[in-house]
């Protein structure tokens, strides 16, 4: 039998409730049923849904997966097709659907997939669909439709705390382009970003450029040692240009694919977020 995919393919595989795939290998394209054993269960979803597709080629010699088909969702009361992606509620019978773990914090907040998305849209666009879709809503509902909603609402307040914030957001788009369709990292881990805790390797001092790291031990210097507000402010409007001009760069790097550039990048924004918080800090204490 056809050896499905490697280790790392199939911790993938386990997160897009695949039921029917291909594999590319030796030049040639095999279609196959994976089992619940090989790719285990989709998290908190249980069995893969019937009705759904999913398509994915892995070239043996490297890890580089990419999805080319979509979903095909129906409703679980009705089973009116779900021509939307992500569904929240039936078109038809009105019922709250599952919440689709396998759709991008993008999609779930009807946003462009940008790295500069007007945050104002998305914090109306959130609060909308909260209201909507609050489990307070479904409290004489079915179980089944009050599980939905609670999972619908917790999976839409991941999205909006990811996408709030441009780090966590850079982030989250550097990973989704290493599993979801662009370049997988060359040591097979997501640029060591976890998708679920959003973090940074901030221990990576020794490849930093050392004029950088001078630069910020002055700032944080500065900020320890100024003794007035408009001393403060000053630096706080000078760490607000830098992060500017990195939203830029960051912008431009992940728009051409360079998610190794955008890491580096985002290595350096934490650092200068950092500083622009002590400066809040600093002005409190000097007000």
């Amino acid at each position: 039998m056809l050896s499905l995919v490697g280790a790392r393919s199939i911790q993938w595989f386990r997160t897009v409730l695949p039921v029917r795939y291909s594999v590319v290998t030796g030049g040639q394209t095999y279609d196959t049923q994976p089992t619940e054993e090989a790719l285990g269960r989709h998290v908190n979803s249980g069995p893969p849904k019937v009705g759904s597709s999913f398509v994915c080629r892995t070239h043996v010699g490297s890890f580089r997966g990419y999805c080319t088909a979509h979903t095909k969702l129906s409703c679980w009361k009705c089973q009116q097709t779900l021509e939307d992606q992500p569904t929240f509620f039936c078109p038809l019978c009105k019922v709250v659907q599952p919440a689709d773990e396998s759709a991008s914090h993008f999609q779930i907040l009807n946003s462009p997939h940008s790295f500069t998305l007007d945050t104002q849209k998305l914090q109306k666009t959130y609060l909308q669909l909260q209201r909507t879709l609050h489990p307070d809503n479904f409290s004489q509902n079915t179980k089944e439709e009050q599980q939905h909603s609670e999972d619908q609402s917790a999976l839409l307040n991941k999205a909006y705390r990811t996408l709030l914030k441009p780090l966590s957001r850079g982030l989250y788009m550097c990973v989704r382009a290493c599993v979801c369709g662009g370049s997988v990292c060359k040591r097979g881990a997501c640029f060591q970003l976890e998708l679920e805790g959003m973090a940074l390797e901030e221990g990576s001092d020794s490849g930093a450029d050392p004029s950088f790291l001078m630069e910020l031990m002055e700032l944080n210097e500065a900020v320890e040692d100024a003794q007035t507000p408009e001393e403060a402010d000053r630096i706080g409007r000078d760490t607000k240009v830098k992060l500017e001009e990195l939203t830029d760069q960051i912008d431009g790097a992940l728009n051409r694919g360079e998610h190794e550039a955008a890491k580096a990048l985002l290595i350096r924004m934490k650092y200068f977020a950092t500083v622009e918080e002590k400066v809040k800090e600093q002005l409190s204490k000097l007000m």
